[in-house]
Formats: structure tokens, C-alpha cells, sequence
């Protein structure tokens, strides 16, 4: 619609008084006088004001209103002072928009709004500028002319008229309202210059408004400046990069590390890392992008961002604990150890009923050879969980445990992150093998690095060196192993719950070859049960003859051996299939490695039959005295440590301090040494445990009464003649039973232990408890006569 077309269409509304105006009110604009601007025109009021305007060949007055969002202003919610401007041209769009070109031409202030039209007709009153010839306001004329040079150069794509029509410009106040409307002000801050009528005052904010404006330009200026300087350094850069590259290429050394940072970043992604790691991660990784491939960080950088990655952080196996299928594993897995089962279907029940809560960490004690490591795998196999094996025997660096800091050359992480990065999950089963042969070096104590890892309430944070930050251990069920407690520290001990695994007795060894060894060697040596079968008889006579340990390992080295015997003969065509039986042994496994402590065991006076205890399990201990002449020294041989020595020195004392009891002459003990002596010299012995069997050997050597040969002894004693208690009692009874031993005496306040012994054990040994050595003394040597 042009403005032809408006003026030909008839009014429907009233005519406008003659000191009556259409008001118009805008949203986004001020409008200066002098300024040409065109003025889109959406609301229907506004509209339908414009056209009248046209119509009626009158000015418009332009009144910004107080609020934008407002789609409807009242009069209150418009200034009322605004300009009063002609419609040089009304424009219709394509899209239906309206548009007025407007030129300001005075200021206006509204007296009053008048009713009886759809839009704002208000009566109005013109504003005029002040003198503007003196001295104040032409300084500060020259002053604005200056600054809009200024700021016309710091604008971007300003056209170069733009600084003449300024320039040209002889009005005070026709300058500041041009200016004013060039500049990107805030509307409230152009409505306050439209409103100012003091000219000088109103000079003096638009200098003020100019200068803050040109303090912003210069500044973003600058700063584009700057940024273009980097770009261009990065594009230099990135251009010799890519010359080198090609330069690597042509001499056959390129090598992809844009790909591999790429993969870097896309293993991030998937990472699934906590936030603050991830933070610290990225900004390694943006170090690596920038970083150039021939530092000698960017190697390091690059495999440290990889463990990074590749770390399980929050990846989890899905656990599965049902006690009855975990039962059937652990039967299938293990013959016997029945309390040991039990106890961790115990654990495994607490587990199934509090998933979140802080698991104990278990460790198995025992001899070689008794499954400790084998029961970590069907704990592992019960839950359905990932298992990884940590092996600790010599560890003696700390840095193995907790890492070494990625400053060195070569660093990597300690083996528990590395365990994890095997496993692939958080929440595994790591098995920490031999804790009692970790040994502290001049590079720190790993057993004290352990602490953190095994403490439920510290290992949610641990923090490996190499990795330098917190990585949540809490959900690994740790199991750990040893053979002895003696070298654990105290503080790592008291984390764990300690579970015993006991020797076997040669029944249930018999059974683990019949259902465990025999199989897996036959599937090792490549036979079948038909090829190759074994009596029972047999087995029997390699435990009894050929092994003699806590374990089941050697055994299964000897059925080893008699198989590998078989499928030798085999293989060469000379047989289809054996049958092995008792005679057999002999010509395979060469002469009966051990034979009958008995047999080495002659009725003297002066030799008792001990127990001991040792890492490998039970043993039995000879123990020999004898007299000579001297001067009433006590000498101890066999590579005795201080406390067996100790109870020796106790035991000879006891001895001395009753003679006139035992029927012996005081004497002898000033004109005599006494030699205590304890075979297999080259093995080390220790402990008070034997304070008994050297007591009674001493009574049998000076009473000239031999130690009945069927019965052996343990028990730590004290110079009033106490047998005490000691410990190991499961260990030494089944070496006492694998001897031939008939009897065995024990402290009677070790009589609590009885059930924890094996009930064939328990059936084929006679148990003697002994409160003091006077028991002893009669139950192995007999009743003296003078006693």
C-alpha cells in the first residue's frame, strides 16, 4: 500500500483537533531530530495511527516506551517527551510487514492523551533548543566533533563520509542528536540525552557517553588485534607443521599422531571419567594438541593419556552372588577346608544383602600347596567377577604399589592400577599373593603403601603417583595371601580378617589326587583314563614315601612325573595303555625319598621326639642331649634362634632346680657340659615351642631312661615346671601323624583346638594334655623311682 492509496481511502475515525498529534510508541528506536530513520510498524494501533497520519497529512510523534515486552502501553507506560517526525514514505513487505521512513524534525513533551480513537492522539507542546552561540558550548562542539571522528575510525566498516557529514555539521545540538543516534548506546541512555533541554548539560553526556564508548572500541580493538596475531602465529604454525609432515613422509618417518589424538580424544569420550578427573584429562590432552610430536614430553604425554583412558573408572562387571551356586563351585574347586568355605559364604551372604557396604578384606594363611590362590579364583568365578593376581614376594620398592611419578623416565603405574587396567573393571577380585614376603628397601616400605589400599575407609581416594589423581578402589574385593603372620606388620594385619587354611592329611590328599590331580595331569600330558590309570594304593604310597608337605603341590609334581613316565611309552609304540600300581613306583620315582621317623628314631636316653611348626607346615623335631666332661657349660647347636635357645637355658635350669627329685647328682652339672642338639642343622629353628621335648631329653639323658618312641610333645615351659600353651597345634598333629606317631602330647590349654584337628586325626592319635612337666615327664619316659 503506498501513500497515494492511503490518502484516497475515506477516514473512519474522528477528525484530529488542530494542537492534536498521533502517537506512535516504539519499542527498539529514539529518534533524534535530523535523523532519517525507517521505523517497522507491527502493532494494529500503530498501524492504523500511521495511516491516519498519512491520511490526515499530518506529523507523527515518536514516544519510546518504558518496556519492550509491553504489547499494549497505557500512557503511563510511555515517555513523555519523544520527536515529532514526518512520514516521508509507508512501505507494505511481501510478508504483510509495514514500514514508515520517518525524519525527526522537533522535540515534543505530551500535555495530555485524548480519548475516543483505537490508537495514542495526544495534545502536545514543541521544545526548543537553547542559545547556542556562547564560548562553553562552542568548546564543547569542537570537542564532540573530535570525538566522533574518533570513534567513526574505530567503528568497523564505517563509510570514510561519515567523518565530513560530522565535520560539516555547525549545530551544537544538531551534532549531539546525530551522534547520539550513531552510537550503540543503551535506550535508556539516548532517552536521557533526548529529555536533557540544557544544552551545555546535554553536550556534557554525550562526551561522556562517547568517551566510555571509545575506551570500549579501543579496547576490543586491541584485543582483535591481538587474536588476529595469534591466528596468524597458529596458521604459520600449522603450515610448517604440515611441510614437515610432508617432509616425514617423503623420508619415510612419518608417523600418525594426529590420528592418535583423535583416538586419544574419542577414548576420553567413552572414558565415563569423574568430573574433576576428566577436567584434569582434557587439559592434558589440549597440552598434547598444541605440543610439538619431536618434544620429548610428547611420548611420555601420550602413553600417560592412554593409561588415563584405558582405566576402568567406572566400568563394572555385573555381580551375581547366589550362595547356592557359589557353594557347588567352591565344592567342586576344593576338597574339604570346610570352616574356610563356610566363611566365605558368609562373606559372600553380606555381600548379596549389602551390595554398598565396606567389605572386609579377607586373607588366607597356610602352607604352600593348600589352595590359597586356586580359593581366590572360585571366589571370583561364584560372584562372577573378573580376577587379577598381584604377586608381592620380594616386592621392596613402594613406588610398586603406588607408582612413580611421571617425571621419570620409564614411569609407570603401581601394580594395583596395573591389575585394574587388566581387569578391565572396577570391581574385581584382586588377590595381593605372598603379603608376609614383601620386604622394605631404601626405596620405602610397600607394606606401609598397602595400608591405604587395604583400609575401606581410605581406598575410595587412593592416588597412585604415576596417575596424580584419586582413583575409587572401594568396590575391589581384595583376598590376600601368606604363608606365615610372623613378618606382616601390625597395622596391615589389623585390616584384614585372617583365614586359616590348614595342611591336609594324607586321606583328604588322597581324595584332592583321586578328584583334581590325577585329571589334570592326565589332560596335561595329552591321555586318556583309559590309556592310563593309577591305583589307590599307589597314590597312597607316593604321599606316604615321596612327599612330605602341608600341601598338595608336590604330590601332583610326582603324579607328574609317573605320567609323563607312561605317556613316554606311549608315544613310542611300546605300549597302548598302563596300569600303575605299588610295585611300579620304585623303577619311576627311584628309592622312597622319606622314610619312617620312627626308624630314624633309636631308644636312647637323652632323645626326644618334638613338634614344630614351620611355613610349610607341621614337622617333627629330634631333640639330642648328651654329657661330657667339662666344667658345667650348657651347649646348643643345630642353628638355634634366641627364643629356642632361651627355652633350652629354662628347660636345663628346671632340670638342675629339681635333681634331688629326678634322682640325680648335682654334681654332674659342675663336672660335666650338657650338649643339646638338634638335627638338620642347616635349617633354622626357632621359637618356645620346644621347651618341653628338651626337658624331658635332659631327664631321660641323666636319668639313663629312654623316651618311648611312639610319642612326640610340644609345649613352651616355665621355671615353675608349667607347660604353656602354643600355637600351630592343627599343623604339628598331622606331621605327627604322617610320622607314625602314636601318642601326642600337648598343653592342656591347648585342649580348645581339639575340634579344628581332623577327625581321622583325631581318630588314630592318642592326645595327652599336659599341665605341667611332670605329666610330660611320666607319659614319655615313665614313672622314675625316685619321682
Amino acid at each position: 500500500m503506498t501513500m497515494e492509496e492511503i490518502k484516497a481511502t475515506p477516514s473512519k475515525f474522528p477528525a484530529l483537533p488542530a494542537d492534536a498529534m498521533v502517537i506512535i510508541p516504539l519499542r527498539y528506536t529514539v529518534l533524534f531530530p535530523g535523523m532519517i530513520v525507517p521505523i517497522s510498524v507491527g502493532r494494529e494501533s500503530s498501524i492504523a495511527a500511521a495511516q491516519e497520519a498519512v491520511r490526515a497529512e499530518r506529523p507523527v510523534g515518536l514516544l519510546l516506551q518504558h518496556d519492550s515486552e509491553v504489547e499494549a502501553p497505557t500512557p503511563e507506560q510511555i515517555y513523555q517527551i519523544g520527536t515529532c517526525a514526518n512520514i516521508l514514505r509507508y512501505l507494505t513487505s511481501q510478508d504483510s510487514g509495514h514500514y514508515i521512513v520517518c525524519q525527526g524534525d522537533r522535540r515534543i513533551r505530551v500535555l495530555e492523551f485524548l480519548d475516543g480513537y483505537p490508537f495514542h492522539v495526544a495534545r502536545v507542546e514543541f521544545l526548543e533548543d537553547e542559545n547556542e552561540q556562547g564560548h562553553d558550548i562552542q568548546a564543547r562542539l569542537l570537542q564532540l566533533k573530535q570525538r566522533a571522528a574518533e570513534i567513526i575510525d574505530l567503528l568497523p566498516q564505517a563509510p570514510a563520509e561519515l567523518v565530513t557529514a560530522t565535520q560539516n555539521i555547525g549545530s551544537a545540538a544538531a551534532l549531539a542528536d546525530f551522534v547520539t543516534g550513531l552510537m550503540d548506546l543503551p535506550l535508556q541512555q539516548k532517552q536521557e540525552v533526548l529529555e536533557t533541554r540544557n544544552l551545555q548539560l546535554r553536550l556534557d553526556k554525550v562526551l561522556q557517553f562517547l568517551s566510555d564508548r571509545i575506551e570500549v572500541l579501543k579496547l576490543s580493538h586491541e584485543i582483535n588485534e591481538q587474536t588476529k596475531e595469534r591466528m596468524d602465529d597458529r596458521q604459520r604454525e600449522f603450515l610448517l607443521r604440515e611441510q614437515l609432515k610432508t617432509i616425514q613422509k617423503e623420508l619415510g618417518d612419518a608417523t600418525d599422531s594426529v590420528a592418535d589424538v583423535e583416538k586419544l580424544k574419542a577414548a576420553l569420550l567413552k572414558a565415563n571419567m569423574p568430573a574433576e578427573v576428566e577436567a584434569h584429562t582434557r587439559k592434558e590432552l589440549q597440552r598434547l594438541e598444541r605440543m610439538q610430536e619431536a618434544a620429548a614430553e610428547f611420548a611420555m604425554l601420550c602413553t600417560y593419556l592412554e593409561w588415563m583412558t584405558e582405566l576402568p573408572w567406572s566400568a563394572q562387571s555385573e555381580e551375581h552372588i547366589d550362595i547356592g551356586q557359589a557353594r557347588r563351585i567352591l565344592d567342586e574347586d576344593h576338597f574339604g577346608l570346610d570352616k574356610v568355605k563356610r566363611r566365605i559364604l558368609e562373606h559372600l551372604a553380606v555381600r548379596k544383602l549389602n551390595p554398598a557396604g565396606n567389605s572386609p578384606i579377607l586373607c588366607f594363611v597356610g602352607p604352600p600347596g593348600v589352595g590359597k590362590t586356586s580359593l581366590g579364583q572360585s571366589v571370583a568365578r561364584a560372584t562372577g567377577r573378573k580376577f587379577v593376581r598381584v604377586a608381592l614376594g620380594g616386592v621392596h620398592d613402594e613406588a610398586e604399589i603406588r607408582g612413580h611419578r611421571r617425571t621419570y623416565v620409564g614411569a609407570l603405574p603401581g601394580n594395583i592400577i596395573q591389575a585394574l587396567r587388566k581387569a578391565g573393571t572396577r570391581n574385581c577380585v584382586m588377590m595381593l599373593d605372598e603379603l608376609d614376603k614383601l620386604g622394605a628397601g631404601m626405596h620405602g616400605d610397600p607394606a606401609a603403601a598397602l595400608l591405604e589400599v587395604l583400609d575401606p575407609e581410605q581406598n575410595a581416594h587412593f592416588r597412585d603417583s604415576y596417575l596424580g589423581q584419586p582413583f575409587d578402589l572401594s568396590k575391589v574385593m581384595f583376598i590376600g595371601t601368606a604363608n606365615m603372620l610372623d613378618t606382616i606388620p601390625a597395622p596391615l594385619l589389623d585390616r584384614m580378617e585372617v583365614i586359616r587354611l590348614p595342611g591336609y592329611t594324607a586321606q583328604e590328599k588322597a581324595q584332592i589326587a583321586r578328584r583334581y590331580l590325577v585329571p589334570r595331569q592326565l589332560e596335561a600330558d595329552g591321555m586318556t583314563e583309559q590309556q592310563c590309570r593309577i591305583d589307590d594304593a599307589a597314590i597312597h604310597a607316593i604321599i606316604r614315601d615321596y612327599t612330605r608337605e602341608a600341601g598338595v603341590r608336590n604330590l601332583e609334581r610326582e603324579i607328574g612325573t609317573v605320567f609323563r613316565h607312561v605317556a613316554m611309552r606311549i608315544a613310542e609304540g611300546s605300549a597302548q595303555q598302563m596300569h600303575l600300581e605299588l610295585a611300579q613306583l620304585a623303577e619311576i620315582l627311584g628309592p622312597k625319598t622319606f622314610e619312617s621317623e620312627l626308624a630314624l628314631h633309636a631308644s636312647l636316653p637323652g632323645v626326644a621326639t618334638g613338634l614344630a611348626w614351620t611355613p610349610s607346615g607341621g614337622d617333627i623335631l629330634f631333640i639330642e642331649a648328651t654329657v661330657t666332661p667339662g666344667k658345667g657349660k650348657l651347649i646348643l647347636t643345630g642353628k638355634l634362634g634366641d627364643i629356642m635357645k632361651e627355652s633350652a637355658q629354662a628347660a636345663h635350669t628346671l632340670v638342675k632346680a629339681h635333681c634331688a627329685e629326678l634322682g640325680v647328682d648335682a654334681a654332674v652339672f659342675e663336672s660335666s657340659d650338657i650338649h643339646v642338639h638338634v638335627p638338620a642343622g642347616a635349617m633354622p629353628k626357632d621359637g618356645p615351642s620346644a621347651g618341653v621335648a628338651i626337658y624331658v631329653a635332659l631327664c631321660s639323658l641323666l636319668t639313663h631312661r629312654p623316651v618311648s618312641n611312639d610319642c612326640a610333645m610340644t609345649g613352651e615351659i616355665s621355671l615353675r615346671g608349667l607347660v604353656l600353651p602354643v600355637g600351630g597345634v592343627k599343623e604339628k598333629v598331622l606331621a605327627a601323624l604322617q610320622a607314625g606317631i602314636k601318642r601326642v602330647l600337648l598343653p592342656a590349654r591347648n585342649r580348645k583346638e581339639l575340634d579344628d584337628i581332623p577327625a581321622e586325626a583325631r581318630r588314630e592319635l592318642q592326645f595327652i594334655w599336659l599341665e605341667s612337666v611332670d605329666d610330660a615327664l611320666r607319659e614319655a619316659v615313665g614313672a622314675l623311682p625316685h619321682h
